[in-house]
This record gives C-alpha cells, sequence and structure tokens, in this order.
C-alpha cells in the first residue's frame, strides 16, 4: 500500500504471499487506474484497496497465459502469477486472462476505519516495521495543526514532529514518511516497549 502510489502507470505488481497455494483460494488479477496487481485472492491487497479503487477484477482461470498448464501445487507464483503478469506487461487485455469476478468478493483483511470525534480517535496498528516502529491506521491529516497525544496500554505519549525529539529510548507519537501517525521508540523498539501487536487499538487524544 505504502510503495504502490510510487511506481509509473501501467506497472504489474506480482505479489505472492501464499500459504493457501494449492488450495481452494482464488488466483486473481485487478485492474486500476494505475495498473495491475496479480496474486493470490487472500487478502493481500486489501491495503491497497482500501484507498485505490479497483476497475475491474478476473480469475485466473484460462491456463493458455500460465507457464504450464500441468502447474505446480505449491509454486503457482512461478507457474501462474509470474506469466500472468508478464502477459499484462506486454499488453494482452485482462479480459483475455480470465473471467470476470465482481469485486465485492475480493477477499478484505482491511481494519475497520479510525472513529473520529472532536475529542479523540481511536484507531488501529496496521503494521510493524523492522524498527519495532508501530504504523497506525490513522492518516497524519487528522491531526496536522493540532495538539495531540496517543495514548496506549493506559500510557500517554507525546506527539513530536521527529524521532530526536525526545531522548533516547523514549517514546515518541509522530506522523511517519509514509503518512500514517506512527509510535516509535527513539534508537529503540515500540513494539518491544509496549507488547504491541498487529490489530491493537490506540487512541489519540487532542489537547
Amino acid at each position: 500500500m505504502n510503495a504502490f502510489p510510487y511506481f509509473p502507470q501501467g506497472t504489474v505488481h506480482v505479489a505472492v504471499i501464499d500459504p493457501g497455494v494449492g488450495s481452494d483460494r482464488r488466483g486473481i488479477a485487478i485492474a486500476l487506474p494505475q495498473g495491475f496487481l496479480v496474486g493470490p485472492d487472500n487478502g493481500i491487497f486489501s491495503g491497497i484497496l482500501s484507498q485505490f479503487p479497483a476497475q475491474k477484477a478476473v480469475l485466473l482461470n484460462n491456463p493458455n497465459y500460465w507457464r504450464t498448464h500441468q502447474v505446480s501445487n505449491t509454486f503457482h507464483g512461478r507457474d501462474i502469477f509470474s506469466p500472468v503478469g508478464a502477459y499484462l506487461a506486454s499488453g494482452v487485455d485482462l479480459e483475455q486472462i480470465g473471467d470476470e469476478i465482481s469485486l465485492e468478493t475480493l477477499t478484505d483483511f482491511s481494519l475497520p476505519s479510525p472513529q473520529v470525534s472532536d475529542h479523540d480517535i481511536i484507531g488501529y496498528i496496521q503494521y510493524i516495521d523492522y524498527f519495532g516502529n508501530l504504523i497506525t491506521n490513522i492518516s497524519g491529516e487528522k491531526v496536522m495543526g493540532k495538539s495531540w497525544l496517543v495514548e496506549v496500554n493506559h500510557q500517554q505519549i507525546p506527539s513530536g514532529n521527529t524521532y530526536s525529539d525526545v531522548f533516547p529510548q523514549q517514546l515518541i507519537a509522530l506522523v511517519g514518511s509514509h503518512g500514517w501517525v506512527e509510535i516509535a521508540v527513539n534508537q529503540g523498539s515500540a513494539a518491544r516497549v509496549l507488547s504491541a501487536c498487529y490489530q491493537k487499538t490506540i487512541t489519540i487524544k487532542f489537547q
């Protein structure tokens, strides 16, 4: 979701995180104004689709666009998704790749939308990066120009502009380069300090 906007118009994104490979989970290709998404229908594209509207989706059921009709049960990334992505990149129409399916049937793992009031915003942790920073699903635009803090586990965390606004090993909340409110520890891991995990509830309080 964060990387998608930086790619050129017409890019074909092939993403394969696919623990259900070989099962009855669907293989799909999705058209958006910016390009295409190709991969398993297991929620992997939920973040992108929550931010960018899809135009059409198809089921990857035309073996003429697979690497082979005898696909591996454990390697659809090689035998189906990558060849389909290559065909789309070479100009093959989406309708030739497979049968159209309803966008409403796509698997969706999106978090609930933040609850916004005049006094606070209740949101969720949508991602924990390599450094242990907790990225929420609250847009930085919601706190722009306001005085605010974050509450997690009954602990209040001050807001700032950079990690160095607090001393090393201290907690801070800020808007990251991705545009989301995040919770961090200067030179440390907020995930470890707060024992936080994906989907955990956080509250922004306006002062």
